[in-house]
């Protein structure tokens, strides 16, 4: 008499917890608040001036808004996380959306080229860590 074994078909699917969405995004925020910052030392290290219209942009305010916004952000994807049909793709598709639109304001300002450029960078560093780190934490 012979006898099979099957492997059960149903697909079992982890989804994270609000919790670890929460402490991922904060491990993330905190971390591009620190490498934002470490852009605009390096940059002012380099020369280039941190001044709009003239008032210099004191190098904690780089960690704040960075942290203000990332916040934000994490707001957003909690509310993905409980009403997106698909979270992680809608989290990435808002999440670049907004980081191009946060780009427009630095073309505007009154400010070297240098600068506006190494604004720029802050934005996009902040994004390259915030984004996947969070994106991680939610269901496709």
């Amino acid at each position: 008499m012979s006898a099979t074994v099957t492997a059960p078909t149903a697909t079992t699917s982890f989804v994270p917890t609000a919790g670890s969405l929460l402490r991922g995004g904060a491990v993330a925020t905190v971390l591009a608040g620190a490498a934002t910052m470490a852009v605009a030392v390096v940059g002012r290290a380099a020369g280039i001036s941190v001044d709009i219209a003239g008032a210099p942009i004191p190098v904690p305010g780089f960690a704040t808004l960075t942290v203000i916004f990332s916040v934000i952000g994490l707001l957003i994807a909690v509310g993905l996380r409980r009403f997106a049909r698909r979270p992680r793709t809608t989290w990435i598709r808002t999440t670049v959306a907004l980081t191009v639109l946060s780009l427009v304001p630095d073309v505007l300002i009154d400010a070297a080229i240098a600068t506006k450029l190494l604004l720029m960078v802050t934005h996009l560093v902040a994004a390259a860590i915030v984004i996947p780190a969070v994106a991680r934490r939610l269901r496709a």
